[in-house]
């Protein structure tokens, strides 16, 4: 014993000691961040997709400026870094050798001439950790290829949507002015018609049809506001800002016509990071397969044997126990992991098939958008013109106010139509970035 007690004080002496990390009673994911703080993030960012940015939020945030602060400083994508380093800890644990076993026993004799005690030991090695160490390790590694994959998955499709909101922003923005416009003039048509009716120079059916207008007008107006607030309140959320934080937005060119579904979903196999996690997923489900098969024969344990009799004789050498495969054999286990390899093989192909439905839904859409933004803007002229025709009218005392309000409104109409077009557009040719895992400016020409 006064051997052993060194060794032991010595592996004693690389242990890890334990230190509390409480919960903190004001989170950083609750304060607001510093722009200087996010400024000098964004200027050292790298992601294959995105460059550094200079960062000012005094100023309109350009898309790749979202894109950067959404990554720096989304909470979720902080959490899940911070996920990461499990992963590369249990890469690090399946690289390290199994430690040896030892044991030691002592028996006092009670009765009889011998005057020793009875004393013995055993040190083992559990060659079954050995054995199959090799392949532990690359499931390991590949898991954590898979949450690296993911990770990066995580931040482009986050990226994704701060730009996406930004996008919704703009155009919700324009369109409550547009509708602002349409309930003021609805709403002094109906005072004009209300003051008419009293003096009796027109019926009360007009009357009626004045206030439905002006009812359907402030609905309008309603329900843009209020999807421009959740807009803006999800845009923030992206970007780890706190409730309120007024941000100026840049409004970005209307990208022009997407190449074909079949060169986007090129794209989509090569670059999109979730498929390639899955394959990953798939790569460490073969190692495990591997490690099934190779434990469903006999484990081995080495061990080396000393003991002291009562009579004083010394006694060494060396012992082995191993399992005998002779009903389970692992048999079990190896079913489990080709059964979860063969789901996960599913899934993949699951994956490439939705990844393609969901390129041509978005083109699709996208071409709806483009041929109704086009007629738009052909009708347009038309309506400004005849708009400005109307109001002279009016002012000569030609037509009555009411026709020129109402040729004004028809083309008020036209430009909201032309609106929700160009954010159809914007929203889709984002939704298209984010299905192909490549940056517009990456696709075919």
């Amino acid at each position: 014993m006064r051997r052993l007690m060194p060794l032991i004080m010595l592996s004693l002496s690389g242990c890890a000691t334990y230190h509390a990390v409480p919960l903190s009673e004001a989170p950083a994911a609750l304060a607001t961040p510093s722009p200087a703080v996010l400024a000098e993030a964004a200027s050292t960012i790298r992601r294959p997709w995105l460059a550094p940015v200079k960062v000012d939020l005094s100023q309109p945030l350009t898309q790749d400026g979202l894109a950067a602060i959404a990554v720096i400083n989304n909470p979720d994508l902080v959490a899940q870094r911070a996920r990461e380093g499990v992963s590369n800890a249990q890469v690090f644990a399946a690289g390290l050798l199994p430690d040896p076993t030892f044991s030691f026993g002592a028996n006092k004799v009670l009765t009889g001439p011998d005057p020793f005690l009875d004393l013995s030991s055993t040190l083992g090695l559990d060659l079954n950790a050995l054995r199959t160490r090799a392949v532990s390790r690359r499931v390991a590694v590949a898991n954590a290829e898979k949450v690296r994959l993911d990770l990066a998955w995580s931040e482009w499709q986050t990226a994704g949507q701060a730009r996406l909101q930004a996008a919704k922003v703009l155009s919700l923005t324009q369109i409550v002015g547009l509708a602002k416009a349409s309930e003021n003039i609805t709403r002094s048509l109906l005072d004009r018609i209300n003051r008419a009716v009293g003096r009796g120079d027109i019926s009360g059916v007009r009357l009626q049809a004045a206030r439905i207008a002006l009812l359907t007008a402030s609905e309008q107006l309603r329900t843009s506001e209020s999807s421009l607030a959740t807009a803006k309140t999800e845009l923030r959320r992206q970007l780890g800002l706190p409730p309120g934080y007024k941000l100026d937005l840049a409004q970005p060119a209307l990208p022009p016509p997407p190449p074909s579904t079949e060169k986007l979903f090129k794209l989509a196999e090569t670059n999109r990071t979730d498929l390639a996690a899955l394959r990953a997923g798939y790569t460490s489900q073969e190692a495990t397969v591997r490690k099934a098969i190779i434990e469903q024969f006999p484990t081995l344990n080495l061990n080396l044997n000393a003991a002291r009799d009562s009579a004083g004789n010394f006694l060494l050498g060396p012992s082995v126990d191993f399992t005998l495969p002779l009903w389970n054999r692992n048999r079990g286990n190896i079913a489990i992991e080709r059964a979860t390899r063969t789901a996960l093989k599913a899934e993949y192909n699951a994956r490439l098939f939705q990844t393609r439905a969901d390129i041509d839904a978005a083109e699709a859409g996208l071409q709806v958008a483009y041929r109704r933004r086009n007629d738009t803007i052909k009708q347009l002229p038309r309506l400004q013109r005849y708009a400005e025709a109307t109001r002279k009218a009016a002012k000569r005392g030609d037509l009555s106010l009411e026709a020129a309000q109402n040729a004004e409104q028809a083309l008020r109409d036209r430009e909201l139509v032309l609106a929700q077009a160009d954010q159809t557009i914007a929203e889709q040719s984002i939704a298209l970035e984010l299905l192909t895992g490549t940056p517009r400016e990456a696709w075919p020409q």
